[in-house]
Protein backbone atom coordinates (compact mmCIF):
# COMPACT_ATOMS: atom_id res chain seq x y z
CA UNK A 1 0.00 0.00 0.00
CA UNK A 2 1.03 3.67 -1.18
CA UNK A 3 1.60 6.13 1.02
CA UNK A 4 -1.70 8.27 -0.47
CA UNK A 5 -3.49 5.15 -0.02
CA UNK A 6 -2.03 3.86 3.95
CA UNK A 7 -3.05 8.09 4.78
CA UNK A 8 -6.40 7.39 3.06
CA UNK A 9 -7.50 4.69 4.63
CA UNK A 10 -5.89 4.60 8.33
CA UNK A 11 -6.99 6.35 11.28
CA UNK A 12 -4.69 7.57 14.27
CA UNK A 13 -2.49 10.15 15.54
CA UNK A 14 0.43 11.53 14.21
CA UNK A 15 3.44 13.47 16.10
CA UNK A 16 5.43 16.09 14.07
CA UNK A 17 9.56 16.32 15.31
CA UNK A 18 11.91 19.34 14.29
CA UNK A 19 14.64 20.87 16.06
CA UNK A 20 16.50 24.59 15.98
CA UNK A 21 19.66 24.33 14.32
CA UNK A 22 21.45 24.17 18.08
CA UNK A 23 19.12 20.51 18.61
CA UNK A 24 16.45 22.14 20.55
CA UNK A 25 13.38 19.94 20.16
CA UNK A 26 9.91 20.66 19.39
CA UNK A 27 6.92 17.86 19.37
CA UNK A 28 3.81 18.71 18.37
CA UNK A 29 0.55 16.96 17.77
CA UNK A 30 -0.66 17.07 13.84
CA UNK A 31 -2.87 15.60 11.71
CA UNK A 32 -1.95 13.03 8.42
CA UNK A 33 0.58 14.79 5.78
CA UNK A 34 -1.04 15.53 2.36
CA UNK A 35 1.02 13.21 0.23
CA UNK A 36 1.89 14.81 -2.79
CA UNK A 37 3.61 11.79 -4.66
CA UNK A 38 5.72 8.87 -3.07
CA UNK A 39 8.10 10.67 -2.27
CA UNK A 40 7.09 14.19 -1.46
CA UNK A 41 4.55 15.33 1.80
CA UNK A 42 2.93 18.41 2.58
CA UNK A 43 1.89 19.85 5.89
CA UNK A 44 -0.29 22.68 6.36
CA UNK A 45 1.94 24.58 9.38
CA UNK A 46 0.85 27.89 11.34
CA UNK A 47 3.85 30.72 11.93
CA UNK A 48 4.78 28.78 15.12
CA UNK A 49 7.97 26.91 17.24
CA UNK A 50 7.91 23.86 14.92
CA UNK A 51 8.09 26.26 11.49
CA UNK A 52 10.59 28.45 12.78
CA UNK A 53 12.47 25.48 13.43
CA UNK A 54 12.78 24.59 9.71
CA UNK A 55 14.09 27.73 9.22
CA UNK A 56 17.47 26.85 10.47
CA UNK A 57 17.18 22.68 10.16
CA UNK A 58 15.31 21.80 7.20
CA UNK A 59 14.96 18.14 8.77
CA UNK A 60 12.10 16.87 10.24
CA UNK A 61 10.39 13.43 11.31
CA UNK A 62 6.30 12.60 11.71
CA UNK A 63 5.08 9.73 13.44
CA UNK A 64 1.99 8.15 13.02
CA UNK A 65 0.56 5.45 15.48
CA UNK A 66 -2.30 3.96 13.93
CA UNK A 67 -6.03 3.51 16.19
CA UNK A 68 -6.70 0.14 17.50
CA UNK A 69 -4.59 -2.15 19.94
CA UNK A 70 -1.16 -2.68 19.39
CA UNK A 71 1.29 -0.36 18.07
CA UNK A 72 1.50 0.02 14.11
CA UNK A 73 2.12 3.15 12.36
CA UNK A 74 4.95 4.71 10.23
CA UNK A 75 7.69 6.58 11.17
CA UNK A 76 8.43 8.86 7.93
CA UNK A 77 12.21 10.70 8.26
CA UNK A 78 11.53 14.10 6.14
CA UNK A 79 13.84 16.92 4.57
CA UNK A 80 11.77 20.34 3.70
CA UNK A 81 11.47 20.90 -0.03
CA UNK A 82 9.92 24.43 0.16
CA UNK A 83 6.93 26.13 0.93
CA UNK A 84 3.64 28.51 0.03
CA UNK A 85 2.18 31.54 1.84
CA UNK A 86 -1.02 30.39 -0.02
CA UNK A 87 -3.96 30.18 2.12
CA UNK A 88 -5.89 29.20 -1.45
CA UNK A 89 -3.43 26.48 -1.73
CA UNK A 90 -4.42 25.52 1.51
CA UNK A 91 -7.84 25.25 1.11
CA UNK A 92 -7.46 23.58 -2.19
CA UNK A 93 -5.59 20.54 -0.61
CA UNK A 94 -8.21 20.32 2.12
CA UNK A 95 -10.98 19.74 -0.52
CA UNK A 96 -8.90 17.45 -2.55
CA UNK A 97 -8.42 15.05 0.64
CA UNK A 98 -11.68 15.89 2.30
CA UNK A 99 -10.36 17.29 5.42
CA UNK A 100 -12.21 19.74 7.26
CA UNK A 101 -10.57 21.69 10.21
CA UNK A 102 -12.07 21.55 13.76
CA UNK A 103 -12.24 25.38 14.07
CA UNK A 104 -11.60 28.17 11.56
CA UNK A 105 -8.03 29.16 11.04
CA UNK A 106 -7.19 32.21 13.44
CA UNK A 107 -2.66 32.11 12.65
CA UNK A 108 -1.59 32.12 9.40
CA UNK A 109 -0.63 29.25 7.97
CA UNK A 110 1.94 28.05 5.20
CA UNK A 111 1.99 24.84 3.34
CA UNK A 112 5.13 23.21 3.70
CA UNK A 113 6.78 20.81 1.50
CA UNK A 114 8.98 17.77 2.10
CA UNK A 115 10.62 15.18 0.33
CA UNK A 116 10.28 11.68 2.12
CA UNK A 117 14.15 9.98 2.61
CA UNK A 118 13.32 6.98 4.35
CA UNK A 119 9.83 5.06 5.56
CA UNK A 120 10.28 2.85 8.82
CA UNK A 121 7.44 0.84 10.79
CA UNK A 122 6.43 2.43 13.82
CA UNK A 123 8.19 -0.31 15.72
CA UNK A 124 11.06 -2.05 14.46
CA UNK A 125 13.93 -4.01 15.67
CA UNK A 126 16.32 -2.85 12.87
Amino acid sequence: MGLAEYFEKTEGMGVLATSDVEGNIDLVIYTRPYVIDEETVGFSMPERLSHLNLESNPKAAYMFVEEGQGYKGKRLYLVKLGEESNSKRIEEMKKKYERKSRAPEQTPRDFVYFKVNKIRPLTSNK
